[in-house]
């Protein structure tokens, strides 16, 4: 398996929402594109995947001088391998993608967040350095892309941590503050014992408001000179949209399974956010 393929298989198998996103940049991007999800996805395996932090903290320091290496021209993962090959200023992005990394490593310090400015700073690191790397893989102007580009990730990872309630709290990190919990009557133990109430209801339907007009002012503020080239985020965005739409009409029952869109439907939404 080449290092293309390996990309591939980790971030973007066909049929799911990154696959059809990404297929919606120019062909010549999509490579690049392709290794930063999977850079993502290894990181955020690595933290939320091992359950104990010391072995966590092992992995990231390994990937700390996998970055090392890359910079220096001396990548051995796949996904270095692929970035090495398809990054055309390496040196240049090495600080964001060590941001993205200690943005990850949060993970390992925090499970739980007291109040939403303290969610924030992590949503920041994770979700509004990986969208800026992403911008500037394909943006008409780089340098810039970070005003738009990174609040338009963080509003992505609100919808995701919205999708993901049930998953996440059952491997012990709830990313609802703790503060909001306790403004709508619901506590930790009934998330992670997919306890469904009428508090419930109303938290997420918080959550959710807070996490779809974040989307849509993002998309907004993409400057109407880079939309064509932002394809990826733009698709992203449309498809997490929907997502907040569907689990809205299933009456926010997020805590005892993933609610998913259907593989053409978002081919369709993809497609039609372009």
């Amino acid at each position: 398996m080449n290092f293309d393929e390996y990309c591939q298989q980790k971030a973007a198998p066909p049929g799911s929402s990154t696959y059809y996103a990404v297929r919606q940049a120019p062909a010549a991007r999509q490579p690049l594109l392709t290794a930063l999800f999977a850079l993502r996805r290894e990181f955020e395996e690595t933290v939320k995947e091992t359950s104990d932090p010391a072995i966590g903290r092992t992995k990231l320091a390994w990937w700390q001088k996998e970055l090392a290496a890359l910079a220096s021209g001396n990548a051995s993962h796949p996904v270095a391998k692929a970035l090495a090959a398809y990054l055309p200023d390496v040196q240049s992005e090495y600080p964001a993608l060590q941001a993205l990394l200690a943005g990850f490593e949060m993970d390992l310090d925090q499970a739980r967040y007291l109040d939403y400015p303290n969610l924030r700073r992590y949503v920041q690191a994770v979700g509004g350095t990986f969208a800026t790397l992403v911008a500037r893989a394909s943006a008409k102007e780089p340098a810039q892309v970070e005003s738009w580009a990174a609040p338009l990730g963080e509003a992505l990872l609100l919808a995701q941590c919205v999708v993901e309630t049930g998953n996440d709290a059952r491997h012990g990190r709830i990313y609802v503050p703790i503060d909001e919990m306790q403004r709508f009557n619901v506590t930790a133990a009934n998330l992670i014992n997919r306890h469904y109430s009428d508090a419930f209801t109303e938290l997420m339907r918080f959550e959710t408001k807070r996490a779809r007009d974040a989307l849509q002012s993002s998309v907004a503020a993409v400057p109407a000179g880079e939309r064509r080239a932002q394809r990826t985020l733009l698709a992203q965005a449309a498809l997490a949209l929907a997502l907040l739409d569907e689990i809205e009409r299933d009456g926010y029952q997020v805590l005892h399974q993933r609610i998913a869109l259907t593989p053409i439907r978002k081919l369709w939404i993809a497609w039609r956010a372009r």
